[in-house]
This record gives C-alpha cells, structure tokens and sequence, in this order.
C-alpha cells in the first residue's frame, strides 16, 4: 500500500553509562545522539494547516525538543537499578536514601524522572531500564507516538525512532 513517509531529527549531547556491560561502556561517558522520527501516512491532509503533508516538520522539531532535547541534553541518563551511579548524584545535605526512593517513585510512577537536585546541580533523567540506545528508542517512540497521532487528527503515525550513538551505531524501534 502506497505511502508518504516523512522524517526529522535533532542532536543532543547526553552522558550515560550501562551498568552491566561487560566491558568500556560501563565507564561513564558521553554521546552526541542524533535521534531520528520517521512518520507516515496514507494521504496527506487535504485542508488546514497541514495541507498536503503527512505531519507538520515544525510540530516534530518542537515535541522532539520538548520530549527529547529538554529532559536530556547536556545531562545524563541512568538507569534507576544503577545504585551506585545514582549516589554519585545523590545531593550531598539530606537523607539521600530518601531522595533516591523519591526519584524512583516518580520514575515508576511516569516512566522517567527529571531532577536537577542533584549533588552538582546536574541534570539527571533516570529511566526503569538500562539507557541503551535500544531501550531509549522504545522510550522516546512511546513518548512521540500519541502527539503524533493527535496533531495529524489520526492520518499519520509515528513509524520508528532510530537514535545514532555515533556515526556508525544506531539503533530503531518501531512497531511491526
């Protein structure tokens, strides 16, 4: 069945380390993701706005920004199960026990949790999942599939999210 497919992406700067891997990666290091959504439909929107487009490239940018580039760049990414990683982080006054249950629970309760209460005043985005380049494209795709939907009024979906950790690793998810 014929198509339009329509693409955008951004880059982000963002810190990460995978606690278990068996060997550099569980270093902490950086990236300079280049997150990638691709988008199709069918037809393209007949009136409005959007006319003769699958899903407005300025709406993309702006929920990739808002949902993507805002909680991330310039920060890092851990994975709620990295204790000792998140101690690190943990703000040097208060009960720091209790600050890391706080955190855990918005990110059960939200799918992700945003501080910048941390020992540095860092930004810190804490997810229930070792931050891979997989499992952060699952992430983001579940993130971006309903504003997608919604702003095309149900004509266009979100088909994939591919994030490149360098120029020669990427990784997608998208539905089958």
């Amino acid at each position: 069945m014929p198509a339009f497919k329509v693409s955008r992406r951004i880059e982000i700067d963002a810190g990460h380390r995978i606690m278990t891997h068996g060997s550099k990666c569980r270093n902490l290091h950086g990236h300079r993701y280049v997150v990638e959504v691709e988008c199709e439909a069918g037809r393209l929107h007949e009136v409005g706005e959007q006319t003769d487009m699958v899903v407005d490239f300025g709406f993309l940018k702006d929920e990739m920004m808002r949902l993507i580039d805002g909680p991330c760049d310039h920060g890092f990414i851990a994975a709620g199960a990295d204790d000792g990683l998140l101690a690190l982080f943990a703000p040097a006054t208060g009960d720091a026990v209790e600050w890391l249950a706080d955190l855990r629970a918005v990110m059960n309760r939200d799918g992700a949790a945003l501080t910048s209460d941390t020992r540095l005043g860092t930004k810190l985005y804490v997810v229930p999942f070792q931050p891979t380049a997989e499992c952060l494209a699952k992430h983001w795709f579940g993130l971006l599939a309903q504003p997608v939907a919604v702003r095309s009024g149900g004509a266009a979906r979100l088909v994939s999210v591919r994030v490149w950790e360098t120029p020669n690793c990427m990784a997608e998810y998208g539905p089958r």
